[in-house]
């Protein structure tokens, strides 16, 4: 019989430190991760263009056609910048992670974010934006917050991670 095992939904404002958790997560636990930008460009998920922020717009039905099947099957991580676009039913579990907004300024800087695309993010962190509507999506109970500034963070968000998931696939099969 498969084990059934977690979905978890690492979301946040670009430069929170998503990809990198969520990588370290799949290697310690074996879950698989999705990054929705590498899977939207690999597939050319897009509809259309963005010209003020300069970047493709992402087909949001095709990216939840294509991962749909994967989700009901369980255990995978997915990385992304936004939550409302996802079905409700496919995460066990939640976690925004929020950067210090002059840590975060820096670190998009360092990533070529420059004029209105940086101030956006940065404001979209200022105003916790991604949280709430996170909190909108699905059901308060699952969502997390997470601090997201120093490799520290990092360390123990992914071990705090990693307990979750073990206790989660104990209490589930």
């Amino acid at each position: 019989m498969m084990t059934k095992l977690p979905n978890i939904l690492l979301t946040g404002t670009p430069g929170v430190g998503k990809t990198t958790l969520g990588k370290e997560l799949a290697a310690q636990t074996g879950l698989t991760y999705v990054n929705i930008g590498e899977l939207a460009h690999e597939g050319q998920y897009y509809d259309g263009y963005d010209e003020e922020y300069q970047c493709p717009v992402l087909d949001e039905d095709r990216v939840v056609d294509e991962l749909d099947q994967k989700m009901v099957e369980g255990g995978v991580i997915i990385d992304y910048h936004g939550c409302d676009l996802f079905p409700e039913r496919w995460f066990h579990i939640v976690f925004v992670l929020r950067t210090d907004n002059t840590q975060l300024y820096t670190r998009l800087e360092d990533r070529g974010y420059t004029g209105k695309k940086l101030q956006d993010n940065v404001q979209c962190e200022i105003f916790q934006t991604i949280y709430e509507e996170a909190m909108e999506a699905y059901s308060e109970e699952i969502v997390h917050q997470l601090p997201s500034n120093t490799p520290e963070d990092l360390e123990k968000n992914l071990q705090q991670l990693i307990q979750w998931t073990e206790q989660w696939i104990k209490d589930h099969n």
